[in-house]
């Protein structure tokens, strides 16, 4: 959460010529809510759920794409596995937790996971927390960038050279 995945995503896909699909616009509108209001209506669980089913349809299609995960996606099931098992290139966008921190506090009333913490201190043990659980499955990915103090054509030269 607040790496940047969606906007190196985009840019990433652009660079390629292929599609774009960031897995929790897909969540929305296979549900036709937004994700605040799933987690409200139904849980976290049952977003998982859904998370996946579309995550393995996404994966198993033959089509070249570019998939954004949220951060929470790789944690649960065997998502991660069934990700770094199949054919596709994975990535970690590694960032501090003090730019994650920063990113994350302008932006927290659109994030279900956050939008309760009210300052940086309880921002910062939530992040520094979920980056301590989540880590290891991030780990797996095959290709790791750190994304910080880094533009977005840095990051995405950084990719391709990864790619080839």
């Amino acid at each position: 959460m607040g790496s940047g995945k969606t906007i190196l995503g985009e840019a990433l896909a652009s660079q390629l010529n292929i599609s774009f699909y960031d897995l929790d616009k897909k969540i929305e509108e296979y549900e036709k809510n937004p994700i605040q209001k799933i987690f409200e209506l139904k849980g976290e669980l049952y977003f998982r759920q859904v998370e996946r089913k579309i995550l393995l349809k996404l994966i198993n299609s033959s089509i070249p794409k570019i998939v954004s995960l949220g951060g929470g996606t790789p944690c649960y099931f065997t998502n991660m596995s069934d990700i770094v098992d199949s054919v596709h290139q994975s990535i970690y966008f590694k960032a501090s937790l003090d730019n994650l921190v920063n990113r994350l506090y302008k932006k927290n009333e659109k994030r279900p996971l956050i939008e309760h913490l009210k300052n940086k201190i309880d921002l910062r043990d939530f992040v520094s927390k979920h980056l301590f659980e989540r880590s290891s499955f991030y780990e797996k990915a095959k290709i790791k960038i750190n994304v910080d103090s880094k533009s977005i054509p840095e990051i995405i030269g950084e990719i391709l050279l990864s790619l080839d």
